[in-house]
């Protein structure tokens, strides 16, 4: 039977393109969808979860420290074959439970980045498991969460202000010593800004200069921002890379980046997706 609370949360969850409110408003969620082993059935459970340099995520079966492993880790044991849902993209994965020591390491960095983690897994006898999914690679664009290319854009739009706005409470937090989660937090950042800036150059400011010959002036200021951008980005990179560097110096270089990237969007939002959302007229460059 149905969880009506976690049936809540999915609904808004897709409803809102990854954002909901209430206990879980400042969380990194996910919408995991296992097949029943006893059933067959398709089962979808939100869960918090962790970057992992942007070629997997990781999520960690707590199941409040209870003593039996929760049902959707028994799922994938069964079938590693899953569906993740990130706010934005919708992809089959591959569901992999780290052995130890690897999952004593990632454990302890999801500890330093939360320690109620540490509390889960001192009120039970079982190891907890961490379990890694990995995207399956396919042909074609990705399956996004959106209905045409405007709201795809403004979804990606707002899933990185999201994130950037969880690395800012997460540097506000730090200690003396930045802590490796946050780390590869902001290193997870970098990449898909870069890996979405790249796409642009390379799909929708060519398609729109294309249709749109007028636009010439904004896409040539939207391509010097992303240069500007991505000396930033370079910048944060480096710093973070520094196992010396405090959260002083990280907190002043995520400030940068978030109001230049705030201006980005919002310019970017301004002039391309009433653009995007209208359809080329009968007989326009396609």
């Amino acid at each position: 039977m149905p969880n009506e609370f976690n049936q809540r949360i999915v609904e808004e969850f897709r409803a809102g393109g990854g954002r909901v409110g209430g206990p879980f408003e400042k969380a990194r969620l996910l919408l995991l969808t296992t097949t029943g082993v006893r059933t067959g059935a398709p089962h979808t459970t939100p869960l918090g979860y962790y970057p992992d340099g942007g070629e997997q995520v990781l999520v960690i079966a707590s199941a409040g420290g209870a003593p039996r492993h929760p049902d959707w880790y028994r799922n994938l044991l069964a079938r590693p074959r899953v569906t993740v849902e990130d706010g934005v993209f919708v992809y089959e994965a591959k569901a992999h439970v780290l052995e130890r020591p690897e999952r004593d390491r990632v454990f302890a960095r999801a500890v330093e980045a939360d320690p109620g983690w540490a509390e889960y897994q001192a009120k039970t006898d079982r190891v907890i498991p961490v379990v890694a999914l990995r995207a399956i690679p396919k042909d074609g664009p990705p399956q996004m969460n959106a209905g045409s290319m405007a709201e795809g854009l403004k979804v990606v739009h707002d899933a990185f202000r999201r994130e950037l706005a969880l690395i800012r409470e997460e540097v506000a937090r730090q200690g003396a010593a930045l802590g490796a989660q946050l780390r590869v937090n902001c290193l997870t950042l970098c990449q898909g800004l870069h890996n979405h800036h790249t796409g642009e150059g390379l799909g929708i400011f060519p398609m729109l200069a294309d249709r749109h010959p007028r636009l010439a002036p904004v896409l040539d200021r939207l391509r010097r921002e992303h240069e500007r951008i991505a000396e930033l980005l370079e910048e944060l990179r480096r710093v973070v890379a520094d196992p010396g560097t405090g959260p002083g110096r990280v907190r002043s270089d995520v400030e940068r980046l978030t109001t230049a990237l705030e201006a980005h969007l919002t310019y970017e939002e301004e002039h391309l997706i009433p653009l995007l959302a209208t359809p080329a007229a009968p007989g326009a460059p396609r």
